[in-house]
C-alpha cells in the first residue's frame, strides 16, 4: 500500500506520521521521538488508539540519530513499504520558496542560508531531509514551508520602516506557523465553503505562538515577521520588543550578538518573565506571583494583537483557537475572550471547559471555535499534490 511519511523536526524532538496516499489522506500511524536533548529521550508510535511502541532512547542524541531509530522501528514493523514520498515541514522558505516543492542538494544549500532567521528549527528541519534522502534515495523528498501561507499578503503588511535596499534584499515580514494556518483554513472552508470563515483570527498558541488574520481563508496579516521572534510572548521567546533594548544590551551592557540571540530565543518569554518555567501548565499550577504575571503578560499581548488584526480585517466574524495552549487551556481561552468582549465575543463556560468545537455563548456576536491543528496532515496533502502535478513541482521552477 502506498503512503506518505511526514517528518517534523525540532531541536529536541522529531514528530512523524504516515498517511495513505489517497484522496482522504487517512492516517495510518503517528509518533514522536521526544526529549532528545536529555537522558529521558523516548520513542512512541501509536496506530489508531493503540500504542505500538513505547521505549526509552539513549539520549542525549541529535535528531538525525533519532531519525535512524525511527526509520528502523517503522521498517521492522512493515510500515515503510511502498512509500510514495516523504514530506517535510520546513520553517523558513524566504522569498523564493512560496509553495511546496521537491527538494535536492542545491535547494537545501539555499535553505540553509535562512538558518539565522529560524535557528531553533531550520537546521534541524534540513538535517532530517538529508538523513531521509540518504536512507531513501529513490523516494521524493518534498518541502512544505511555514512561511508560504503568508506569501500573498499585501506588500504593506510585509514592509518594515527600513531603507528600501534592505527590503529589496529580503528583509521583510514573512510570517510563520503557515502549515497550521493552512490546515485550519481548510477546516473553515469545509465548514462554510462560501466564506471560509469570513473575517477570522486564528490563534496558534503553543510554545511558539502567533495570530493570523484571514479573509475567506487567506492570510491578510500575522504577528510573526522576519523571524519567529516577533509578535506574542512565547514559551522561551521574547516576542516583539523595542529594538533599542537590543542596542542597549550590546552597546551598554557588553553582551555579544550570540548572547543576545540565546537570551531572546531560549531565556525569555514565559520562562524569562516568571523565572520558573516556559510551560503554561506549570505556571498555571504555581502560586508564585511571578508565574501569574507571566501568564497575565501572555494574555495581554494576545488580546492587544487581536485588536490590531481586527483593524486589518475591518471587523471580526470568527475567533479560532488551536495548538497546545489554544486547544487545551480553557482558562486562557476564557481570559482572551473576555478581553475581546468589546468585539462582541462571549463564550459558554461549560462548552469552553469541555473543549467543545464551538464554544461561543448564544449571545456572542462572533463565532468562537477550538480546532485541533494537524500540520502533519497538511504536509502529507501538499506532498501528494506535488507528486500529482505535471511538472513534479521542482523548486525554483
Amino acid at each position: 500500500m502506498s503512503g506518505v511519511l511526514v517528518l517534523n523536526a525540532g531541536s529536541s524532538s522529531l514528530k512523524f506520521a504516515l498517511y495513505e496516499a489517497g484522496p482522504e489522506t487517512l492516517l495510518r500511524l503517528k509518533g514522536a521521538a521526544t526529549r532528545l536533548g536529555g537522558s529521558e529521550a523516548r520513542l512512541r508510535i501509536r496506530v489508531g488508539e493503540a500504542v505500538e511502541l513505547d521505549r526509552a532512547l539513549p539520549g542525549p542524541m541529535p535528531a538525525t540519530a533519532a531519525a535512524e531509530i525511527v526509520f528502523d522501528a517503522l521498517a521492522e514493523r512493515g510500515h515503510l513499504a511502498g512509500l510514495d514520498a516523504i514530506g517535510h515541514r520546513i520553517v523558513h522558505g524566504g522569498r523564493t520558496y512560496t509553495r511546496p516543492c521537491r527538494l535536492d542538494g542545491a535547494v537545501l544549500a539555499d535553505l540553509r542560508r535562512l538558518t539565522p532567521l529560524a535557528p531553533l528549527h531550520q537546521p534541524y528541519n534540513l538535517d532530517i531531509v538529508e538523513a531521509a534522502a540518504l536512507r531513501f534515495p529513490d523516494v521524493p523528498q518534498v518541502g512544505c514551508f511555514d512561511t508560504a501561507f503568508h506569501a500573498d499578503r499585501p506588500r504593506l503588511e510585509r514592509l518594515y520602516g527600513l531603507p528600501r535596499a534592505l527590503a529589496d534584499d529580503g528583509v521583510l515580514a514573512y510570517g510563520f506557523h503557515g502549515l497550521s494556518y493552512e490546515y485550519v483554513a481548510g477546516v473553515l472552508r469545509q465548514r462554510d465553503p462560501a466564506t471560509g470563515g469570513g473575517r477570522a483570527i486564528v490563534a496558534h498558541l503553543g510554545s511558539g505562538a502567533s495570530l493570523c488574520a484571514m479573509r475567506d481563508g487567506r492570510s491578510v496579516a500575522t504577528t510573526m515577521g522576519f523571524s519567529a521572534l516577533e509578535g506574542l510572548v512565547m514559551s522561551t521567546r521574547s516576542g516583539s520588543l523595542d529594538p533599542g533594548v537590543i542596542l542597549h544590551l550590546i552597546q551598554d551592557r557588553g553582551m555579544s550578538a550570540d548572547q543576545v540571540t540565546t537570551m531572546l530565543y531560549q531565556e525569555s518569554g514565559l520562562l524569562g518573565v516568571s523565572g520558573l518555567s516556559g510551560d503554561m501548565l506549570t505556571l498555571s499550577a504555581s502560586p508564585a506571583p511571578e508565574a501569574a504575571e507571566a501568564i497575565d503578560l501572555f494574555v495581554y499581548r494576545v488580546s492587544r494583537q487581536i485588536g490590531s488584526l481586527v483593524a486589518a480585517l475591518g471587523g471580526l466574524d470568527m475567533l479560532v483557537f488551536t495548538a497546545g495552549i489554544g486547544e487545551n487551556a480553557p482558562d486562557i481561552r476564557a481570559r482572551i475572550c473576555a478581553s475581546a468582549g468589546w468585539l462582541g465575543v462571549a463564550v459558554d463556560p461549560a462548552r469552553n471547559a469541555e473543549g467543545a468545537g464551538t464554544i461561543a455563548a448564544a449571545t456572542s456576536k462572533v463565532e468562537v471555535l477550538v480546532v485541533p491543528t494537524d500540520e502533519e496532515r497538511a504536509v502529507a496533502q501538499a506532498a501528494l499534490r506535488v507528486l500529482e502535478s505535471r511538472s513534479g513541482e521542482r523548486c525554483n521552477q
